[in-house]
């Protein structure tokens, strides 16, 4: 009875040791899921971001052309009124003096 008494003492220290491992492992893997929860949740705000300046970039780019165009138009009208003005008309400055 003596020898299984203590048979069942050093039977139940590995176990204890077991399960602290376990509980140690358990909580190592807890700090790796919210470690990864974080960087997940870290990128998706990233591609969030992302997403918002490339629509920002591309209505820039929309802009510019509008304006680019608009600019064309207004050079050209201006290049009009002026050839059509007599104020604007280049005069041989030679022949006036003569």
């Amino acid at each position: 009875y003596h020898s299984r008494k203590f048979s069942s003492k050093v039977e139940r220290a590995p176990a204890t040791m077991m399960n602290a491992d376990m509980d140690a492992v358990e909580a190592e893997n807890q700090v790796e899921l919210e470690e990864k929860t974080r960087l997940i949740n870290q990128v998706l705000e990233l591609q969030h971001t992302l997403e918002d300046l490339s629509a920002r970039v591309d209505a820039v780019k929309e802009e510019n052309l509008k304006l680019k165009s608009e600019n064309q138009v207004l050079g050209q009208y201006i290049e009009n009124l002026m050839s059509a003005s007599s104020v604007f008309q280049t005069t041989d400055t030679k022949c006036k003096r003569k």
